[in-house]
């Protein structure tokens, strides 16, 4: 079986820090799952004009407006095939805001042979599509460029509306952690959040435990 992300980077699969070759590896045959803990050392918001926006994805689990340092975090990450026999990894971020408040971002990403690229279904009910442009630095560590974004049923979404991402994920050998550098920016307003830190993993073996239902979205999308 093949991941993903292989699928979506080719030969620079290999790339890849071994460490970043498991973890993006997920396929549901030698693990299923992927569970990191760890903190954020800061999470980020743009402007305060920005938090009514960011408020607004807290019902579907995309953004949220709260910011910190050194938050609690949880990132969960299963591969199976979706109701469109797909396979898919889903990513399913958890951050302890504060006490007794937790935010989630959800996403399930599926690769699309037509676009040549992987697509990302932001939160829930999956309304926004995301090309994502995989890369490999000269490190090791894998980066993430957001692209052309599009609401269900394949309508472009303007351009005021979307946040561009960068991410940047790798494997700090000194500290035996990975690290992450996320960042979203908007075209009009500039920088409207985004998080830094660091989290260790344990894998989940196919024959140990089923993907949970809680990472699951509550309605796919069937793509374009």
């Amino acid at each position: 079986m093949t991941s993903v992300f292989q699928r979506a980077l080719g030969a620079d699969f290999d790339r890849l820090h071994p460490r970043l070759r498991r973890r993006f590896g997920v396929d549901g045959g030698t693990d299923v799952g992927c569970v990191g803990t760890g903190v954020m050392e800061r999470v980020w918001r743009g402007p305060a004009f920005t938090a009514p926006f960011l408020r607004l994805g807290t019902l579907r689990h995309i953004l949220f407006p709260e910011t910190g340092v050194d938050v609690p975090f949880t990132i969960e990450s299963y591969a199976y095939a979706d109701s469109y026999r797909r396979p898919t990894l889903t990513f399913v971020r958890t951050f302890e805001v504060a006490t007794h408040r937790r935010r989630r971002f959800d996403a399930t990403m599926v690769y699309s042979p037509r676009r040549g690229v992987l697509v990302d279904y932001l939160g829930t009910h999956q309304h926004l599509a995301v090309d994502l442009h995989l890369g490999v630095d000269p490190t090791g560590a894998l980066t993430v460029r957001s692209g052309a974004q599009r609401f269900r049923g394949g309508v472009p979404c303007p351009a005021a509306l979307t946040g561009r991402a960068h991410l940047r994920e790798w494997y700090d050998e000194r500290s035996g952690r990975f690290r992450i550098e996320v960042r979203v920016t908007n075209p009009l307003v500039g920088p409207l959040f985004g998080y830094t830190g660091s989290f260790t993993v344990r894998y989940v073996r196919p024959d140990l435990a089923p993907v949970p239902a809680a990472v699951r979205p509550l309605r796919e999308n069937p793509g374009d």
